[in-house]
């Protein structure tokens, strides 16, 4: 029996592949629990059109971080904060911070995909890694300066 697996399932695959399972399985677990429909020649239509269109919006996703990564080698950053006389930042420079930083600068990139080597804890300079698509990442170098 031929199975369109509508989410990953450890043993068996990952979200629509087609799978061939004992019919047991399939029509006593994997299609009333929703992991699964039946294969039908329709059905293996619909989902390989819905690949298709898939495949082209991750390609349109992936050009789009292509070209902020291709803008983004030149740019560096300085991120003011409140330091001690021995350049122990009080607080903490975070991900926000970098983020508005570079809308400042004219890029939209969302908080949640900036990390940091290691973590600025003192005045000086520091990079941080922009994750902007699963195959595009970008090292971008930024400065902490006393206030």
């Amino acid at each position: 029996m031929e199975i369109i697996l509508k989410q990953d399932i450890k043993s068996l695959g990952e979200k629509d592949d087609i799978v061939n399972v004992k019919p047991g399985y399939g029509r006593n677990y994997l299609i009333p629990q929703g992991f699964g429909a039946l294969a039908t020649p329709s059905a293996k239509k619909v989902l390989a059109e819905n690949l298709k269109q898939a495949a082209f919006k991750q390609d349109k996703i992936k050009k789009d971080a292509e070209d902020i990564a291709a803008r983004l080698t030149d740019v560096k950053l300085s991120i003011g904060a409140k330091a001690g006389e021995t350049g122990k930042i009080f607080g903490a420079v975070n991900t926000i911070m970098i983020a508005d930083a570079l809308k400042q600068q004219g890029f939209d990139v969302d908080r949640r995909r900036i990390t940091f080597e290691t973590e600025p804890k003192f005045v000086g300079d520091y990079v941080a890694n922009l994750n902007l698509h699963k195959e595009v990442k970008v090292k971008v170098p930024f400065a902490v300066v006393a206030e």
